[in-house]
């Protein structure tokens, strides 16, 4: 047994004796082994270009080092992502078939499989049906039209009303206005009416004056009354004559009337007011001497005033005597009154390009004062010809270009352009490119159209290059 053991003690010493003999006389061939197999593994493998350690967008076509001495990473061919379209189309959990994935800030990029942008945020996937080109058509789904809000509306055949928007003032009616005056010199000696803005009657006296040339008249009109004329034909031209000196002066009928009837000539006469108004102006004093010819008072019927509006040069074509117009006051935003133009006047102000209008509005309750700013609204009633016409909000105007989004049923909605014409009641005449009848889009036109816009630069974008 003690034999035995020391046989098996032996023999494994002289093994491991052996194998460690063998090690070390190998020792620098088994890294050398490695180091080939690694470079036959590089040498496979095709380097494409060399990236910036940090991530940061630079590359180089050879090695180099960064800013920090830090080499630059090669990129091989077997690492690079590639945008070969997939055999299939990927299917979503729904069940619909992606077609691609698209840039999630809106720029013209695609990818066939799921990525990221520069800033780490995934592409959208555009499904089969959601979002494609049929015919300049773009398809969206029942989904996306109703989470868009989407609403259209038939084009309509229209008498178009196109309201023409002015501003104004309130003036007198130059026609209702009556200077009080006396045609000969005089004395007041009392005033009844003494205030500026009082009202007054036709034929209420204004003021007692003393005349020395209407007394003198009225003298003669006595004298030539009177039963001792000599010759009746010399003393009924002697009447005639006194009297129509009378009217000259300015004597009212009932007045000389009066005297004739009584004999009795008194030294001052009350002078009656001509027309009945507002006093809007007062030149006169108690105890004034009266040259002939000054203006005593000035009054003006207000039941009556005019509208003077600022129509700008391009809307003067429409604006036509005999025209409605809706006049609403700053003072009274909600009672709008209706007036009727009478007269557009000659000239053209150079500085604004504007001409005035005259319009013609009541006053019957005297609320309207003078130089009250007023919004007018002209209601041109058009041609009478019915045209096609489409809500204000259908259109959508790049400034060089007016375009409609036809729904043409299924989901599916074509950008058609358009020529516009007049305006008004919140609606538009189409001149050229769509009918009555045909339904427009009139909510979620600006989404749809960024849409149709999105698809047509892919498409555009992913469309190979014709051969050179």
């Amino acid at each position: 047994m003690t034999q035995r053991f020391t046989i098996f003690a032996v023999t494994l010493a002289l093994s491991a004796s052996a194998a460690g003999g063998y090690l070390y006389g190998n020792r620098s061939t088994i890294p050398a082994a490695s180091t080939q197999i690694a470079v036959a593994t590089a040498a496979e493998r095709k380097i494409l270009y060399y990236r910036d350690p940090s991530g940061a967008p630079s590359w180089s076509a050879t090695p180099k080092n960064d800013a920090q001495g830090r080499a630059f990473v090669p990129v091989y061919d077997d690492a690079e992502p590639t945008f070969d379209p997939p055999a299939k189309p990927s299917v979503a959990q729904s069940g619909r078939k992606v077609l691609f994935y698209r840039n999630p800030m809106g720029l013209p990029d695609t990818s066939p499989v799921p990525k990221k942008d520069s800033m780490g945020m995934d592409y959208i996937p555009v499904y089969e049906g959601d979002a494609q080109e049929q015919g300049g058509a773009i398809k969206l789904s029942v989904e996306r039209i109703q989470r868009s809000g989407v609403r259209t509306e038939p084009a309509r055949s229209l008498v178009l009303a196109q309201p023409v928007h002015a501003v104004g003032a309130v003036a007198l009616d130059e026609r209702r206005l009556t200077v009080v005056s006396m045609r000969s010199e005089g004395y007041v000696e009392d005033l009844f009416v003494d205030t500026t803005g009082q009202t007054v009657r036709k034929g209420e006296a204004l003021f007692r004056v003393y005349s020395p040339d209407i007394q003198q008249a009225l003298a003669d009109l006595l004298v030539v009354s009177s039963r001792g004329q000599p010759a009746p034909v010399l003393g009924q031209s002697s009447l005639n004559g006194t009297m129509r000196r009378l009217l000259n002066l300015g004597v009212p009928e009932d007045r000389i009337r009066q005297l004739r009837e009584s004999g009795v000539n008194p030294r001052t006469i009350d002078w009656p007011s001509p027309a009945s108004g507002t006093i809007i102006s007062k030149r006169i004093i108690n105890g004034q001497r009266i040259s002939a010819g000054d203006e005593l008072y000035r009054i003006a019927d207000l039941s009556q005033v005019w509208v003077i509006a600022d129509v700008a040069e391009g809307d003067l074509a429409d604006i036509k005597p005999g025209i409605r117009a809706s006049v609403t006051f700053r003072a009274y935003m909600s009672e709008p009154v209706e007036g009727v133009v009478t007269f557009i006047y000659p000239e053209m102000r150079a500085e604004t390009r504007t001409a005035r209008v005259r319009i013609e509005v009541p006053n019957s309750d005297g609320r309207l004062k003078t130089d009250m700013y007023a919004d007018v609204v002209f209601h041109i009633e058009g041609s009478g010809i019915p045209v096609a016409t489409v809500p204000s909000n259908a259109i959508i105007d790049s400034g060089s270009r007016q375009v409609v989004l036809v729904a043409k049923g299924d989901g599916r909605f074509e950008p058609r352009p358009v020529k516009l014409g007049r305006r008004g009641d919140g609606r538009v005449e189409i001149v050229e490119g769509l009918k009555a009848g045909e339904e427009v889009v009139t909510s979620a036109t600006f989404l749809i159209d960024a849409e149709s816009n999105l698809q047509t630069a892919l498409k555009a974008f992913t469309r190979p290059e014709p051969p050179k």
